[in-house]
This record gives structure tokens, sequence and C-alpha cells, in this order.
């Protein structure tokens, strides 16, 4: 009777596992949907006469809200029962901004317009600073310690595969419909994506969470003393945020560096960028296969080292040469060491977060990297002024050349199974 009990009992928690795994698979072609729609948004704000820096608050809101937001709302999170509906919803608010951004432009004078979109996606960082932290904890709880390489690679194929397919049918769309008719169509369209996104991300099916107790009510110096005593007593995660942060300086440093570099020393056509990105973005699909074959059988560690090492000759390999064909090939060969670098460093922190409190952790972790994205870039830029924008991408190579040896230096270690406060 026991054992027909338990057989019934893995039956059911194997049946809820495939289910969550489909939800997720699901939820990646709605969200490749809408995503579709980023990157015409501030071409969408360019041909409304944008200037450089309100196409720039694009990028920057999102980092600025995310580092000053992200510790309170994991502390916030970390107190919900049911993460799911916060993911879920977090998303669908998010996404729904294409479709208000397209209403809106029907009935806002061009005059307010620019500032009127920006006003909305200042709104929706409070949202996307959400899902920056509860998609970890969901795809986390989803995964389990044994399968998130599993569960990512399959999920980004989706979403990328999708997100491919639809901006090339969007770029024909563009082409044959009249502005602004083009782009309100497309975003409002897209923004279904969204509804598709929370249906099947609001079905996963987590355990309650037991929220731990923390100090809420007390006084903001002693609430500060805990979180503090909380996080950096955990030396394994100190030790993989201080590695990643220092990796990603070196990433973010280059982003702005790149694009600028093709334009200004060599001289890409818009032919070449297409092909050079088509190189980078389509190549990711094969290479999350590749890099969760290789976890499987040689472990995350030596996934760790190998991507960080690829990707730290990338700036230097492309600060050295000036001709297209060669840059494709360098950025398609980028694009697999950077699929590895996302599975292993969503693994790796996770397996560094203590289970009982993984929204204050991974919100800690957010706030580290959203403090990167804002500061690298200026910096990159400042680098390139003043001395050379191959100068710049070999100080971006030296950064994440530093992050691979320190991930070669020592074994990880994982996180406690439990932390006391």
């Amino acid at each position: 009777m026991n054992n027909q009990i338990e057989t019934q009992q893995v039956e059911q928690i194997t049946a809820v596992t495939k289910s969550n795994f489909r939800n997720v698979q699901i939820d990646a072609i709605g969200v490749g949907l809408a995503n579709a729609a980023s990157p015409f948004l501030p071409v969408f704000l360019t041909h409304l006469n944008a200037t450089s820096f309100q196409v720039g608050l694009l990028s920057s809101m999102p980092a600025l809200t995310g580092l000053l937001l992200a510790i309170p709302l994991g502390r916030f999170l970390q107190r919900q029962t049911n993460i799911v509906k916060w993911f879920s919803i977090a998303r669908l608010f998010v996404i729904g901004c294409y479709a208000i951004t397209g209403i809106i432009s029907f009935f806002i004078p061009e005059a307010i317009l620019v500032n009127s979109i920006l006003t909305i996606w200042a709104i929706a960082t409070l949202p996307q600073t959400i899902v920056a932290i509860t998609f970890s904890v969901v795809m986390n709880a989803v995964a389990g310690p044994n399968r998130r390489f599993e569960l990512m690679s399959r999920r980004w194929s989706t979403m990328g595969v999708t997100t491919t397919l639809v901006v090339i049918g969007i770029g024909q769309m563009l082409d044959r419909v009249i502005f602004p008719l083009n782009y309100q169509f497309m975003f409002i369209g897209l923004s279904l994506g969204g509804l598709i996104s929370y249906y099947f991300s609001s079905h996963i099916k987590l355990p309650p969470a037991v929220p731990p107790t923390l100090a809420v009510g007390k006084p903001l110096k002693e609430q500060f003393r805990e979180y503090k005593e909380l996080v950096f007593t955990e030396k394994p995660f100190i030790s993989f945020i201080v590695k990643r942060f220092i990796y990603m300086t070196g990433t973010s440093l280059a982003a702005p560096l790149i694009p600028l570099y093709l334009v200004r020393v060599v001289h890409a056509s818009d032919g070449w960028i297409s092909i050079i990105t088509t190189s980078q973005t389509a190549i990711l699909v094969i290479g999350y296969f590749v890099w969760t074959r290789l976890g499987k059988k040689r472990g995350s560690r030596s996934v760790v080292i190998w991507t960080t090492l690829g990707l730290s000759l990338y700036p230097f390999l492309l600060s050295f040469t000036t001709f297209p064909w060669q840059i494709a090939i360098i950025s398609g060969a980028a694009g697999i060491f950077q699929a590895g670098l996302d599975l292993v460093f969503f693994d790796e922190l996770m397996k560094k977060v203590p289970p009982d409190y993984s929204a204050i952790f991974i919100g800690f972790a957010q706030s580290i990297q959203f403090l990167a994205a804002i500061a690298s870039p200026l910096i990159g830029t400042l680098i390139a002024d003043t001395f050379s924008l191959a100068t710049g991408l070999l100080v971006s190579a030296s950064l994440r050349f530093l992050g691979f040896l320190l991930f070669l230096s020592g074994k990880e270690k994982t996180a406690s199974s439990t932390t006391i406060v």
C-alpha cells in the first residue's frame, strides 16, 4: 500500500515537472514575440526626432531603477508565498507597455509624444526589476538543482528562434506600411505575446514558499545589520558576485564601443553589420546545446573557464581586425561562448544562493550587475574619446581576462543549505 502511494506521488511530481517545463517553453514563445519589438522602439523614437540622450534613456532607466530598488524589492519578494504570481503579472505589465506605446501614439500630439513614451517606459522599469529577480527564482524552482542547463537552453533557444523569425517578418512589414501606422500596428500586435506569456507562466505550479523570519518593522539600522549579516556570511556567494562583477564590467565597457568601432574604424556597411549581428545571435541556438552537453560531461566549472576565456579574446581580436568578413567569423565564435556563459552564470549563481533566501540574494546580485551596466559604458566611451576605440576594446579584454583568471584560481563552493539570522 505504501509503495503504491509513493509511486502515485512520484508520478504526480513527474507530471507537474513536465507541465512546468512545457509552460516555460510556451511562455518563451510569447516573450520572444514581444522581444521582436524591442530593437524597433529606439528606432521609433528616432523617427519621432528624439535626441540621442532621450534614446539613451531607454537603456539607462532600467539599470538605474534596478540599482536603486533591486535590494528592497528582493526583501519584499522574499516575503511572498506565491512568487509565480508576481513573475507573470510583472511580465504582462512590461510587455503591455508596447501596446500602450502604440495606442497613445494615435492620440498624443507629436510634440510631447517622445516624452510620453519615455514616461511609460520609466514606469515599466519597476516591473522590469521585479521580473529580473523573480525570473531566476522561478526558473531555478522549475529546473531543480540538476536541470538548469537543460531548461534554460531550451527556453533561450525557443525565444531566440521566435524572435529571429518575427524580426525578419516585421522588417518586411515596416517597409510596406506608411509611418507611423507600421510601428503602431507592430507594437500593438506583438504585445499579444504578453497574453501568451501571462497565461502559461501563471500556470507554473510551485509549492507555496515559506517566508523566513526577517527584521520587518524594526529600525532601519537593525534591518541593514541583519541584511549585511545575512548576505556577507555567504562567502561562496560573495566570491562569485565579485568575480562576475569584474567580468561583466569588462563586457559592459565594450557594449557601446563595438558598434562605434564597426562604423568609424571598420567602415562596415549596414549589410555587413546585419551579417555580423546575425552571425552572433543565430549561433546562440547551437551554442546552448553544445554547452549543455559539455556541462553534463565535465561539469559547470569547465564551462565557466572556457566561456570566460573565449569571450575575453573577443574584444582583443576585434581591436586588431578591420575586415568585415573576419569580424563576422569572430562574432560567430563569440556567440557560441556567449551561449555557454549565459547558461553557466545562471547555474553558478543559483548554486551560491541559499534556497531559503533566494529572492533577497538574487536582488543583491542584480543590483551589483546593474551597477556595472550603468558605470562601465560611460568609462568605455571616456577611454575611447581620450585614447582610441581599439584601446577601449583592449581594456575590456583585460578586465574579462582578469575575471577569467579569478574563476580559474580556485574551485567554487556552493551556498550553505540554511542561513541563520
